[in-house]
């Protein structure tokens, strides 16, 4: 806004030497001359870029939202299915358990996966290299363990159960059922499902 104002200010003080005209008493209608550069002076120009630059603005930013909404209602949900006394515990746990899983979910189901998590959690997914091999429930929990501060194999087993358990609602359990379906036996209680066995 600063810099229309300074050009409009420049031709209204270019337009002061009004006075060589005062010199000629013979034509008072001199003093006319200085009303025009006085007419552009007025702010009706700079009012409508003025009203163009606020209405992008909002716009962006509800998108933004909506986004970091997908993500707080995951780490909520997490929050309470594990009974983490803070947010910030369970945003923590969500992220680490969340990497695990990127690196053990492969093909169309990683994809369909990431697109399926809110945004923030997609990038957690999306961006871990494909593990060299697949690991059982139980190797699965163990790599996890490290990771949490002060965790044990039984703690981290519930840390793992408390944001795997909360995917089904949020990205379906068909979905769910194709990454199962690709990842050894056991997986599916920490999922929150009962482990199906079939005789062979």
């Amino acid at each position: 806004m600063s810099t229309l104002t300074t050009p409009i200010a420049q031709p209204a003080r270019t337009a002061q030497p009004a006075h060589p005209a005062r010199t000629v008493p013979s034509t008072p209608s001199t003093p006319s001359t200085p009303s025009t550069p006085s007419a552009p002076a007025a702010s009706r120009t700079p009012a409508s870029p003025g009203a163009d630059a606020v209405i992008p603005a909002p716009v962006p930013a509800r998108d933004h939202r909506v986004r970091d909404d997908g993500w707080h209602r995951l780490v909520d949900a997490v929050r309470e299915s594990g009974q983490y006394r803070t947010r910030a515990e369970a945003e923590s746990v969500t992220r680490i358990v969340l990497s695990a899983l990127g690196g053990h979910v492969v093909g169309d189901e990683r994809v369909d996966l990431a697109r399926a998590l809110p945004e923030e959690a997609a990038r957690v997914v999306a961006s871990q290299i494909p593990a060299t091999r697949r690991l059982t429930a139980a190797e699965f929990v163990d790599s996890v363990a490290p990771r949490i501060e002060g965790a044990t194999p039984a703690t981290a087993r519930w840390d793992v159960s408390s944001v795997l358990s909360v995917l089904p609602d949020l990205v379906g359990d068909a979905l769910v059922t194709r990454i199962l379906a690709q990842l050894p036996a056991g997986y599916a209680l920490l999922f929150g499902r009962a482990e199906l066995t079939t005789a062979e």
